[in-house]
């Protein structure tokens, strides 16, 4: 039997900041759900089962949270799931939401994935011992500076580029009322003076510590044809993960990446991705993450990542836009950041994403990765249904 095709036909977000004071977590989630029930024009009577996810339960120090925001996701009596992949689970909780609707458990499963950091210290949860190596690295990017002086190694990447990202992105997550991060007086030599955090990633070159959450409502195709507004339709979508540390793995350009990108194009058709796919919206936490990931996407060759930033091809009016939003170095809700990548992604095929829309947006990837660089979660979605 064939896969129901899945659509996207709702999308929610909250206004991402460092703090919500005015919201607990159930406050926070529920705001999220009912923009996207309300894109939708649907109620939580036509929900038939929540899938939620989001980072560590130590984030907040709340175990188990979805036990009690079941009520405030109108999930009371019906079917919800908890998925957990670290950084990369706003991704791998939308596809287990797609899964069941491909599968023909459910019509319309409302996914959900959140984080409120201001109720926890992020930095120091993510300052964990590295087996046999000194203790030397504080938060995420102390773990992942020594993989993008590799990268600058082995591609021969000028110190700029990473520079070049944040600026882009900064800039990017001004026509995005959404993000976090709002630097009207940003410049390239405001992002280049910054202070150096983990050498060679500056302040400005990293993602911030925001409260947020992100919706996505989706149905099969009965519920597409109802929708009051054009669907995102889910060509593709692939998990793949790998150990933190075993002999031989590549931390520059992780196989568990490769083959998860692989999967996703076989399944939607992909050939040649630079040519056939219009924008991405990639995880990138720290800003030399966007030239890394293109190679790793089969959007570059091994080393050329970088050439595609330098020369304007990733810009929002560029070839191939990355981060139209503002990315993750903008906004990093860190349960909710690969959520808002896949709604974003499906936000530019519906024609949804406002100024920062990208003309003739028709195919968009939508990636994130968790871990050790370990977890990787995509999906590709389009404007029109896939054959069933």
């Amino acid at each position: 039997m064939s896969k129901e095709p899945v659509a996207v036909v709702g999308i929610g977000q909250t206004k991402h900041v460092a703090a919500r004071r005015d919201v607990s977590i159930a406050g926070l989630v529920r705001e999220a759900a009912r923009r996207a029930l309300d894109d939708a024009e649907l109620t939580w009577a036509d929900i038939d089962a929540v899938v939620i996810g989001k980072a560590p339960d130590f984030f907040e120090g709340v175990m188990m949270p979805e036990l009690y925001l079941a009520d405030a996701l109108g999930a009371v009596g019906k079917p919800m799931l908890r998925v957990h992949t670290a950084g990369s689970v706003g991704g791998s909780t939308a596809l287990v939401a797609a899964g069941l609707v491909a599968a023909r458990v459910h019509g319309t499963v409302l996914t959900l994935a959140f984080e409120k950091q201001s109720e926890s210290n992020a930095m120091w949860g993510l300052s964990l011992p590295i087996p046999f190596q000194q203790p030397l690295l504080a938060g995420a990017g102390g773990f992942f500076a020594p993989h993008v002086r590799a990268y600058m190694r082995r591609s021969g990447a000028p110190d700029t580029v990473g520079s070049l990202v944040a600026y882009k992105d900064r800039r990017n997550a001004l026509k995005n009322p959404y993000a976090h991060l709002h630097e009207h007086d940003i410049t390239l030599e405001k992002v280049q003076a910054s202070p150096m955090l983990w050498d060679p990633i500056r302040y400005s070159e990293t993602c911030p510590s925001s409260d947020g959450a992100c919706a996505m409502v989706l149905t099969d195709r009965a519920g597409a044809a109802r929708s009051p507004r054009p669907p995102a339709w889910m060509l593709g979508g692939a998990m793949r993960s790998e150990p933190t540390l075993f002999a031989g793995k590549d931390c520059v350009s992780p196989r568990a990446g490769k083959d998860c990108a692989a999967d996703v194009y076989r399944q939607a058709g992909i050939a040649d991705p630079r040519r056939e796919i219009d924008a991405v919206e990639m995880y990138v936490p720290f800003s030399w993450y966007e030239p890394m990931w293109l190679e790793n996407l089969g959007f570059a060759d091994e080393g050329e990542g970088w050439k595609l930033t330098e020369s304007g091809v990733t810009e929002l009016d560029g070839d191939l836009p990355v981060n139209m939003s503002g990315g993750v170095l903008s906004t990093n809700p860190i349960g909710a950041s690969g959520m808002i990548r896949f709604a974003e992604a499906a936000l530019q095929v519906r024609g949804q994403a406002g100024e920062h829309q990208v003309d003739g947006a028709r195919r968009v990837l939508g990636h994130a990765y968790g871990g050790g660089s370990q977890f990787f979660s995509m999906w590709l979605v389009g404007d029109a249904s896939p054959a069933s």
